[in-house]
């Protein structure tokens, strides 16, 4: 059997990275003896605007040498990308993709069902035009759509999907919507495949000292990051960044392959994040961590996540010191997140195996409105 995966996969990013390479991976552990591969499904759009806001230069926060570093940072996704995904040739349309000659094809996990991003946006990832035997929608995010005004060439193509399955609540309404069904909550690719330790020259450089990290808390108010560092500081905490600087931070942590940046999780103190993988590898390194996110697609998805878990709100307090707030109880949390991924890899394995699993269907009362297509 060959096995093909369409995602994100040349998105310059290291969530993104990191769960289009667990999901290739649980398969090849699901089905040792088939063929998996990730289908090097290009959109030109996407791939180009993404690469270009690495070249932005914010003189606030960056310096020059810090710019001349992360620009590079594509070129590390790129190699990486050819090392560790096992990619197809290049296509670029549904009749290409089928002449793959794919047994199944996964679409998932990330924000391929986000209609309304503009720069990502195809209907192959709703698996319109795709004819092999399995489609299965393994977790797949609509970002910041609502499951509104739902374009009716996505009410069309949704059709075709053997299996269903959902990350969140909204992908999940999506389907309530389009299908008249609720398919299964599954979880995230990266609870499904450990990322391998990495103790390189530059992660001993970087990890030699106690710290705190930062990723991407898009938004925050310069003053709240300097009085939470400089409470880091007090307390004898180095504070460096996720693959992203300013000049507030110890040591310039860029230049960085995803399984290096998931590293720094591993040995982090605590954890600053405003991005949905921030927190999952937060929460999967069990660290106690805060939440600032500003983007509305991340609030919704990081909420969502932390509802499932019975986490909690974990959003920065106006003060900004650290450990404001009590330790997780992840032994209760890894209850809910151990159960969810049996169910998860068992979903994926029959689905890919052929199943019909489309979720529970839902009654006109409960569709509220949603118009099903027949």
């Amino acid at each position: 059997m060959k096995i093909g995966i369409i995602t994100h996969h040349c998105i310059n990013n290291f969530g993104a990275f990191l769960q289009g390479w667990a999901l290739q991976e649980k398969l090849k552990a699901l089905f040792p003896h088939d063929e998996v591969c990730m289908i090097n499904y290009i959109i030109p759009k996407q791939n180009i605007i993404n690469i270009g806001g690495f070249f932005r230069y914010y003189p606030k926060s960056e310096t020059p040498l810090s710019w001349l570093n992360k620009i590079t940072q594509p070129a590390i996704f790129s190699k990486t990308r050819k090392k560790y995904y096992n990619m197809t040739k290049a296509v670029y349309n549904a009749e290409q993709i089928n002449a793959l000659g794919l047994d199944a094809i996964v679409i998932g996990s990330d924000e391929v069902w986000n209609y309304l991003d503009a720069k990502s946006y195809s209907l192959i990832k709703f698996s319109a035009g795709l004819d092999a035997p399995s489609i299965v929608a393994y977790a797949p995010s609509v970002g910041k759509s609502t499951g509104e005004d739902i374009p009716d060439e996505v009410r069309r193509a949704m059709q075709g999907f053997t299996a269903l399955s959902a990350r969140d609540t909204n992908s999940q309404q999506l389907c309530r919507r389009v299908l008249g069904t609720e398919p299964m909550l599954v979880c995230d690719p990266t609870f499904l495949t450990s990322t391998p330790n990495v103790d390189n020259e530059k992660i001993k450089r970087l990890t030699k000292k106690p710290y705190i990290l930062f990723y991407y808390c898009n938004g925050m108010p310069k003053s709240l990051k300097e009085k939470i560092i400089a409470d880091a500081r007090k307390k004898g905490y180095e504070v460096i960044g996720g693959g992203e600087y300013d000049k507030l931070y110890s040591d310039m942590s860029i230049r960085l392959t995803p399984f290096e940046w998931a590293e720094l999780f591993k040995r982090a103190e605590y954890v600053y994040t405003g991005t949905f993988h921030g927190v999952i590898f937060s929460i999967i390194n069990r660290k106690n961590f805060m939440v600032y996110a500003s983007i509305e697609s991340r609030v919704k998805k990081i909420a969502a996540l932390l509802d499932q878990f019975g986490i909690g709100n974990r959003d920065i307090a106006c003060d900004g010191v650290l450990q404001e707030k009590a330790p997780i109880d992840y032994d209760t949390v890894y209850q809910r997140i151990d159960k969810l991924r049996a169910d998860s890899e068992e979903y994926l394995y029959k689905a890919v195996m052929g199943d019909i699993i489309k979720g529970e269907k839902i009654n006109d009362k409960e569709q509220s409105g949603s118009e099903v297509l027949s």
